[in-house]
Order: C-alpha cells, then structure tokens, then sequence
C-alpha cells in the first residue's frame, strides 16, 4: 500500500538521481572541454560535492513552485 506522499517522495527522488547524474556528467565535460585536464576521482568527487547542493536545491523549488501560476499572473495584467 502506498501512501499518497509516498509517490511524491519516489518521484522528488527520482528527479534528483537524475538531476545529479546529468549535472554531473555536465560538470565534468565542461572541466575537461575547459582545462584539457584528464578527469581522475579526485575531480569526479569535487564535481559531485559542488553539483549535490545545486540538484537538492533545484528539486525543492521545482517541486514547489506552479510556473503555470506565475506566467498567469505576471502577464495576465
């Protein structure tokens, strides 16, 4: 049985891995396109504990932000 915040949380979840893994998968090709330096685990753990916070805080306000709301009332005037 789920609980109806239950899908909510599996769906914040699920975004978030994704949103990690794309940023950083983002972050490392920049800094390889940027620097011409070789990616090692060094550089892959900096990427991912400067991509974390990013992804976190992106989640939370795109789960709780109705853009359809916003654009209404910003050009409905």
């Amino acid at each position: 049985m789920k609980y109806p915040n239950e899908k909510k949380l599996e769906i914040f979840f699920e975004f978030l891995v994704f949103g990690i893994v794309i940023g950083v998968i983002e972050d490392l090709i920049a800094v390889w396109l940027v620097t011409g330096e070789r990616i090692d685990w060094r550089t892959i753990g900096l990427v991912v504990l400067i991509a974390l916070p990013f992804a976190v805080i992106g989640e939370i306000f795109a789960d709780n932000i109705d853009f359809i709301k916003l654009y209404r009332r910003w050009f409905k005037k």
